[in-house]
């Protein structure tokens, strides 16, 4: 698979979200364009269709085109009698909290099972407690069973690093040997996704010389724009019934500005956005039910005042 904005490191290819467009896909990044085309190919259609509904996200876009082309591909190869060969599609997800990681590795299961490569397609969620055990042997063991379920579906392993923050004595490193067992025993049968904050990720990855060449595809997942983050919370908005003043807009729009610039290393993007739009629906309950307002108009508005960031409650990391 090419991407002109990919950089291969050790073999691994690198996706950066970097948003810019690519002109070897259509509009909206798509490798179709008549209706026709789309028909034909519907299963890439609807997750296009699907990764539409999310604000950024433009490089996942283009890498399902290419995972999608190559699969397609490969039936044609095997029609004519040629070889088809598979890929192991284990991958790195790498960024800040609520920057679609999580979203996109559930896209992906779901994309994969449609395809054929995942038998199951299901979506398996794991942290350090449901891997590493409390005694010599049962950490191997524990991982082996989470394997076993994983078994034809996606394992998502968020702040995967924790594996390793015990040093070499730490049982961690026992389940950290098991996965890389499994990931070159049983390379097709899973995807394993290891997800955290791009610095741990690369330092975790080091601590291992097996493990980076067993990710063939890495995506860094970029802090959103200010704009992308406004977009956010217009669709957050709309999808509640709520009409933000322009005021209030602008309001938001200066506090997000300055706080990705003060906590750009672990601001949390989309779930700090939702937090905010949720408690500034509170406020504004508490706001209404003061004035005694509750006609139509005044229950769809949200003004400035509704969001208070000088004393909010939401933590932004």
């Amino acid at each position: 698979m090419s991407n002109p904005v990919n950089s291969k490191k050790r073999g691994r290819i690198n996706v950066v979200l970097n948003h810019k467009p690519n002109e070897k896909f259509g509009q909206n990044g798509s490798l179709f364009q008549t209706e026709e085309e789309k028909e034909a190919h519907d299963i890439l259609t609807r997750f296009e269709k699907k990764l539409e509904e999310y604000v950024g996200l433009e490089e996942v876009k283009r890498l399902v085109n290419e995972i999608y082309a190559w699969l397609f591909i490969n039936q044609r190869r095997e029609e004519q009698g040629l070889k088809a060969s598979k890929q192991v599609l284990h991958m790195i997800f790498k960024g800040n909290p609520g920057t679609g990681k999580t979203t996109v590795a559930r896209i992906i299961a779901e994309f994969l099972h449609q395809m054929g490569v995942l038998a199951k397609g299901h979506f398996m969620e794991v942290e350090r407690a449901d891997l590493v055990g409390e005694y010599i042997g049962h950490t191997a063991q524990k991982t082996r069973d989470v394997l076993k379920k994983a078994s034809g579906g996606v394992l998502f392993i968020d702040e995967a690093y924790s594996l390793a923050r015990g040093g070499e004595k730490d049982f961690g490193k026992e389940a950290i040997d098991t996965l890389v067992k499994a990931m070159e025993d049983h390379q097709h049968d899973f995807v394993l996704i290891l997800a955290g904050y791009s610095r741990e990720m690369d330092y975790f990855l080091s601590l291992n010389p097996g493990l980076p060449s067993r990710f063939p595809i890495a995506i860094d997942f970029p802090n959103y724009t200010t704009d992308e983050l406004m977009e956010m919370v217009r669709r957050m908005l709309s999808e509640r019934e709520y009409v933000l003043t322009q005021e209030g807009e602008f309001h938001i729009k200066e506090h997000i500005r300055r706080i990705r610039q003060e906590q750009e290393r672990t601001f949390s993007n989309g779930r700090y956005i939702r937090n905010i739009i949720e408690e500034g629906i509170r406020l504004q309950a508490v706001r209404l039910l003061k004035d005694n307002t509750f006609d139509r108009d005044s229950l769809l508005t949200m003004k400035r005042e509704d969001f208070k960031f000088h004393s909010s409650h939401v933590k932004v990391n």
